[in-house]
């Protein structure tokens, strides 16, 4: 009888206690008590803690957003098709240090037994800087272009895929002894990327929304010399890995 009253005391104050608060923008938070207060309220579909302060998106728009990013998914998902070793993901929670939890856009990682930086942790979410982000962002004035891309750029993620929707231009960052560069297009204006080479974007076709036209030119980089030779360099380092 007395480890039943213990049990329904106990129970009792379970219900007493309320549950922790939402999520609001501009909140200075921890990263575990972001987590505690992002899985107790499951009607907050979006939120990202960047150096200890809470940041949640706007709605997200069709044709602003929606339509882009579909375009982009599909790009990436078939570079992965064609990459072993290559993993992709949309709206992923990274964990990049106990001050920072994102969730880009898209994204692209080696495994870790191809020298990938990042890992997959216990509970299914990424630790560590994956190889490649893209972000859609409303436009240049966004926070995607200065806190997220500091953050990045710190972290150590590689390469940096920014999307300005208002402004349509694209810029492709690529780290170099700590600072985000950007890759120039070449000659028939063709973004490749460096890390995953092979990765050929061409912005005119994504402006006019031809996606036909981006996994045209997406597939003359997988037939270029420089991705068969990515593709087998991760061969090898899986198979030394796992010897």
């Amino acid at each position: 009888m007395v480890v039943q009253a213990v049990a329904k005391k106990h129970t009792a104050a379970q219900a007493d206690t309320p549950p922790p608060p939402p999520l609001q923008p501009g909140d200075h938070l921890t990263r575990a008590e972001f987590e505690r207060r992002y899985r107790a309220h499951p009607e907050i579909k979006k939120a990202e803690l960047i150096d200890g302060v809470v940041y949640m998106p706007s709605p997200v728009h069709h044709k602003l957003h929606g339509t882009p990013h579909f375009n982009i998914i599909t790009w990436l998902g078939v570079y992965r098709a064609g990459t072993p070793g290559v993993e992709g993901s949309d709206n992923a929670t990274v964990r990049l240090d106990f001050e920072n939890e994102v969730q880009p856009d898209a994204l692209l990682r080696l495994e870790a037994e191809r020298g990938g930086q990042s890992q997959v942790s216990a509970d299914d979410f990424l630790e560590g800087p994956p190889e490649l982000v893209v972000e859609i962002a409303a436009s240049s004035a966004s926070y995607d272009m200065y806190n997220k891309k500091r953050l990045y750029a710190r972290c150590g993620v590689k390469e940096y895929l920014a999307i300005q929707m208002y402004e349509q231009k694209i810029d492709w960052f690529v780290l170099r002894e700590g600072v985000f560069e950007t890759i120039a297009p070449s000659e028939d204006g063709v973004l490749c990327s460096e890390v995953f080479p092979g990765l050929w974007l061409k912005p005119e076709a994504f402006w006019e929304g031809n996606l036909a036209e981006m996994l045209a030119v997406l597939q003359k980089g997988l037939a270029s010399p420089a991705h068969q030779e990515f593709v087998q360099t991760l061969e090898k380092t899986a198979s030394q890995t796992n010897e």
